[in-house]
């Protein structure tokens, strides 16, 4: 049999009750169009992917990638798409927002030769937003557009993109494959990631075209849109600068770091107003920083690779550890250069890196280990 002529990407988790309702969604919007549907399950617990196979059974078009001990929706669209071998691909969430009747658009603005990258989008003329569920997610979404505007790079004749934040794209699977090996892989902003990437595969901007598409209300399942993204989505505009130079789970490892810091001088200013010691404020700082970090980087640093029953007790011990030793060699570090004339400031940045790097690398290798 031939390859189909486009692949529609669907990365999902536990989104069981919306696969049958998504191929017949396809199905309606696609007539005349030679297509697959490739579902990408990151091992959900409710079953999606044996719902995918059980679809897949019966119509040749569906497809499931079942991936274990790995998470997260922008690698499971870069596996989604390097396993299609068609010439286009679109990429839309497995949660039914997305309004599928748009695909045949978004195929032919880039099968036409319009662009490299066609958007489904919210923020143009007859898009909507109004699907987001709350006055929250509007600010959450709001705050990340406004961020990822400020470095996006706008191609001469192309309009600055006014969605960087959809998940709802087409392009040409060669322009994608492109990309890749610049791809960060990491949060849930592909788009965002792909644009940023592009360039460093092709030598400029991509053409980005946007066209108008409605964002409905979820019918089934739960949003996976939190503050944590916007972590995410932040980390990935920092290692994009470095230019990949640093990992970006190191990236999202320091800012927690910094999140750790400011919980320290919360709890020392409490524990001042309260007329404790000195040394016992900071002694109860500390260790709530290191409670606050280990919670933090187990849910968002290491979210695929996530501590939960005795596991995550252990690991809180042993993370608490490996942070003392941490602040040992850093405070020694920095005595050290203190002493030959470094001054505080550059002694005491180089302690702080050394702890930093000294607790990433122990806890990546240690505590939240690739079993």
């Amino acid at each position: 049999m031939s390859s189909p002529s486009v692949s529609i990407v669907v990365p999902c988790y536990r989104e069981r009750l919306n696969i049958r309702p998504m191929v017949d969604a396809l199905d309606a919007a696609l007539g005349g169009i030679d297509w697959e549907a490739i579902f990408v399950d990151d091992d959900s617990p409710d079953g999606t992917a044996e719902e995918i196979r059980a679809v897949g059974a019966r119509d040749r078009r569906v497809r499931g990638l079942r991936r274990i001990g790995r998470r997260g929706l922008s690698s499971a669209v870069i596996e989604g798409v390097l396993a299609s071998s068609a010439t286009l691909v679109a990429v839309i969430d497995g949660d039914l927002q997305h309004d599928e009747t748009r695909i045949p658009a978004l195929l032919a603005a880039v099968s036409s030769g319009a662009c490299d990258i066609a958007v489904g989008s919210r923020h143009v003329d007859g898009g909507d937003s109004s699907g987001l569920s709350s006055a929250w997610r509007h600010r959450l979404s709001e705050s990340g557009i406004r961020l990822a505007r400020a470095v996006l790079p706008v191609r001469d004749g192309f309009a600055p993109l006014r969605d960087p934040m959809s998940g709802f794209f087409a392009c040409e699977r060669r322009f994608f494959e492109q990309a890749a090996p610049y791809l960060s892989g990491h949060g849930f902003k592909i788009l965002l990631d792909l644009i940023l990437s592009a360039p460093r595969a092709t030598g400029q901007a991509p053409r980005v075209l946007e066209l108008p598409a409605v964002f409905r209300a979820r019918q089934q399942g739960e949003s996976k849109l939190d503050l944590l993204v916007l972590v995410q989505f932040v980390a990935m505009l920092l290692d994009k600068a470095c230019r990949g130079l640093l990992p970006m789970r190191f990236l999202v490892f320091a800012l927690v770091g910094l999140a750790g810091v400011a919980v320290n001088l919360v709890v020392l200013d409490g524990a001042r107003i309260a007329g404790l010691d000195f040394a016992v404020a900071q002694t109860t700082g500390t260790i709530v920083a290191m409670v606050a970090n280990f919670w933090l980087n187990n849910t968002l640093t290491y979210r695929d690779r996530r501590l939960r029953g005795p596991r995550l007790w252990g690991g809180l011990t042993l993370f608490m550890a490996v942070c003392g030793v941490g602040a040992v060699a850093g405070v020694g570090i920095a005595r050290a250069l203190y002493d030959t004339h470094h001054g505080w400031q550059p002694a005491g940045a180089a302690g702080a890196a050394i702890a930093v790097v000294w607790n990433y690398a122990v806890s990546s290798t240690l505590i939240w280990r690739v079993r």
